[in-house]
């Protein structure tokens, strides 16, 4: 099995990587690509030392398998190249996410809808991935009609400048800056640039992509995404209205009985879910399960998990394990 990652020298390349060796995936060659001026750069993997190759070249190695963590703008670019090549992507980026002709897959609730003919695949934005893990199995059995989504999310979803940002804030170091303000002791209610609609790319993201993956157009869905400083993953508050009603301990049950997810939810011993229990796992986290007092069949979530795993590395990882538990890579 021969595998390129692409954007190794990244944040979530790096992850990718890491993801590849702790789960054992079957790599007999790694490819480690990224841009022009990263070509020779090394990375590990497994203990080994790789050279950084360039785009073409990795073509030219014709690998299995090549999970994209480039950029939007270089997906759309070399997808479609290495698709050519008979090459399987995985795409981290928002590149094709919505595009009618391409999958946009989370494991645990739609990889049976991939096919040999998929050559381009979509991997979900990290905030989607973790609310639709925690919400799929209730919307089976409930059928979701409305959410209104709060997110906190780690300033590790910005990259490795922003990461610099904040601890140079803390550390009171000037350096280089990917917020147009201070990060550190501070919120900023924007992720992403702003559209016609008052509403931010990070917010539609979850609109569009959440009716997606649950194949559902008819779900009314209202986000406000917020940058807070803190690592180890994001954070959701979570309003469903669902259509049916629901007893709170099978809301439980089913969550307790899903893959993917983790109930935390004691109140009695101040257990929930947070950033610091979820960094380096590949679970979605669930609790402070509560029904809301103001409105029929409608309850209150609150979801965590690592964005740089689950939310990006580990959602790509499984794709490829799927494909190559049905010889399909």
């Amino acid at each position: 099995m021969k595998v390129a990652v692409v954007g190794a020298t990244g944040l979530v390349g790096t992850k990718m990587m890491q993801v590849l060796a702790e789960r054992n995936f079957p790599v007999t060659e790694l490819l480690p690509v990224a841009s022009e001026k990263s070509v020779g750069k090394e990375v590990t993997f497994k203990g080994k030392t790789y050279k950084v190759i360039g785009m073409q070249d990795a073509i030219d190695a014709k690998p299995n398998v090549a999970i994209f963590s480039a950029g939007g703008n270089t997906s759309l670019e070399w997808a479609p190249k290495f698709a050519a090549a008979g090459i399987t992507v995985i795409d981290n980026s928002s590149a094709w996410r919505m595009d009618a002709t391409k999958k946009l897959v989370v494991p645990e609730i739609n990889a049976h809808i991939l096919t040999t003919e998929d050559k381009i695949i979509a991997n979900p934005n990290c905030s989607t991935i973790q609310m639709v893990v925690a919400l799929n199995p209730l919307h089976s059995k409930y059928k979701i009609k409305r959410l209104v989504i709060s997110t906190y999310q780690s300033v590790t979803g910005t990259g490795k400048k922003a990461v610099d940002q904040l601890f140079n804030e803390r550390n009171k170091t000037e350096g280089e800056k990917a917020y147009p303000y201070p990060i550190d002791l501070n919120v900023i209610p924007q992720i992403d640039v702003f559209l016609d609609n008052g509403y931010t790319k990070e917010e539609m993201k979850m609109v569009n992509e959440t009716k997606k993956i649950l194949q559902d157009d008819s779900i009314r869905v209202t986000a406000t995404a917020v940058r807070i400083p803190v690592m180890g993953g994001h954070s959701e508050s979570v309003n469903v209205e669902f259509e049916k009603d629901f007893e709170l301990e099978e809301v439980k049950e089913i969550l307790s009985n899903s893959d993917g997810i983790i109930l935390q939810d004691n109140l009695k011993d101040l257990v929930y879910p947070m950033p610091l229990w979820a960094h380096e796992k590949d679970e979605v986290f669930v609790g402070r399960l509560r029904r809301d007092e103001t409105q029929a069949n409608t309850l209150n979530m609150w979801i965590v998990s690592d964005n740089l795993r689950k939310g990006a590395a580990t959602n790509a990882v499984q794709i490829a394990e799927y494909l190559a538990s049905k010889n399909m890579l």
